[in-house]
């Protein structure tokens, strides 16, 4: 068993509450502390034989990765609860499990920043169906699987996805992760699952690698490239296969044995308005963050962000549009 829970305190200098604009996918709170995240994971997963995992998340963010159908202001959510078999190379689960794609995860120990990506908020976060693993060798893993399709732990349009992936270990320090999903989704804007929405096919390629330069130094690279059939055009509304892509790019240095630095950028061009509901608009975002890990059990953060769109999509308290928002955020992590 492990757990963690995730309290943040985030000022932003725009308006991010609904029905405001943001790039945020967790951290929406203009001026607020917040239990972000109670999470915790039971698992039993035995090299060979049966097993399975339950991972449940409580706080504000159960709101934001909960599978359709939702609830309103969830603050719940079974995030993980999978059964599993492993016999040889082979590894099969069933039920609900994270998503394969993206540098960040949900777990929020795993993260080096306070906030997540742009990125991050583009991909799926779960799946509910069976995926299959094999180990061909210590450095390659294949992944197939058939899922519902992107957060949906009910189908909310009978199709289904496929799921494609490899891991790579070329090298000690080096590991790549290439994924793929194809399946039939909802083409409302977001791409939010709906059962009475226009349905299409919607292709997501994420290739994600990371690289220990020297021991305190690590570097990463994502890319990802999304598109959707069947979408209204928001310039003439005529039906168009939306596209958006990004990149992002970490740098982590531990600095002394108990403080870290990091250096996140990422661009992310929205070309139709498919996920942000605005067409034509690019965004850019840097994050700096500090970390001080006290023990092996607390780590307390600092970071500041800036995020940047070629449209004035940002709102402030008075209603002004702007190109620009700026967040300051504390972020303690106690992890057990």
């Amino acid at each position: 068993m492990s757990g963690y829970i995730d309290a943040m305190y985030t000022h932003s200098d725009r308006n991010q509450v609904a029905p405001a604009f943001t790039t945020r996918v967790f951290d929406l709170e203009n001026n607020s502390f917040a239990l972000r995240q109670f999470g915790l994971s039971v698992a039993k997963q035995p090299k060979e034989g049966f097993g399975g995992l339950v991972n449940i998340t409580a706080g504000k963010d159960a709101n934001v990765i909960q599978s359709f159908p939702g609830t309103v202001n969830a603050t719940f959510d079974v995030t993980q609860a999978f059964l599993q078999y492993a016999g040889g190379p082979l590894t099969l689960i069933a039920g609900k499990y994270v998503t394969l794609q993206g540098s960040e995860v949900i777990w929020s120990p795993t993260n080096v920043n306070a906030s997540r990506s742009i990125l991050f908020g583009a991909i799926p976060f779960t799946h509910t169906g069976v995926r299959a693993t094999w180990a061909l060798s210590d450095t390659v893993s294949l992944i197939a699987g058939v899922n519902n399709g992107w957060d949906q732990l009910t189908d909310a349009n009978r199709g289904k996805t496929a799921e494609l992936g490899v891991t790579l270990t070329p090298i000690k320090p080096l590991s790549i992760t290439i994924s793929d999903y194809n399946g039939k989704d909802s083409a409302a804007g977001g791409g939010v699952p709906s059962t009475v929405a226009a349905q299409g096919s919607r292709n997501s390629l994420n290739v994600v690698g990371s690289y220990t330069v020297i021991d305190p130094l690590t570097v990463g690279l994502e890319f990802l490239s999304v598109s959707q059939q069947n979408f209204t055009s928001l310039v003439d509304g005529s039906n168009i296969t939306a596209k958006y892509t990004g990149v992002a790019g970490y740098v982590s240095y531990m600095f002394a044995p108990k403080f870290r630095g990091v250096v996140r950028a990422e661009s992310f061009d929205d070309k139709d308005g498919f996920h942000f509901g605005t067409a034509g608009t690019k965004y850019k975002e840097v994050t700096l963050t500090g970390a001080f890990l006290a023990s092996d059990s607390f780590e307390a953060r600092v970071e500041a962000r800036r995020d940047q769109a070629t449209n004035t999509v940002f709102t402030d308290y008075a209603g002004a549009a702007s190109k620009t928002m700026t967040t300051l955020a504390l972020q303690g992590l106690y992890k057990f």
